[in-house]
């Protein structure tokens, strides 16, 4: 890793190839406008919204792989909502959507990679 570049790995704002400019005449690293920009540290999100959901600010977001891991937020389903991972099958994520409606549990994706009933 070269100076300056050490997190660019962590965050999918940064491109992994970034780097910092460092030429005399680089009209990024003098920043005129126009020009590609650089990262900094005013385009974080605020501290106190940072784990919250998108939709419903209220709720701090949880993520959940399956049904077992939906039970731990059945006495704090005022504090955290429940995100489906990404590597779930439609077939589970339709378990944990029922299961949470059970708990009153808010998900914030339950409408995602949901199939329509097959024709006959």
């Amino acid at each position: 890793m070269g100076v300056g570049n050490a997190n660019t790995d962590n965050f999918h704002r940064v491109d992994a190839s970034w780097r910092k400019p460092r030429g005399i005449d680089s009209r990024v690293r003098r920043r005129f406008k126009g020009q590609y920009l650089m990262p900094s540290i005013g385009y974080g999100t605020k501290a106190a919204d940072r784990h919250r959901c998108k939709d419903q600010k209220n709720f701090k977001r949880f993520v959940v792989n399956n049904v077992a891991e939906l039970e731990v937020l059945m006495m704090n389903n005022r504090v955290f909502c429940a995100e489906i991972a990404a590597a779930v099958s439609a077939k589970k994520r339709k378990e944990i959507v029922e299961r949470a409606a059970q708990l009153d549990v808010h998900v914030t994706n339950k409408n995602a990679r949901v199939r329509s009933q097959d024709k006959e």
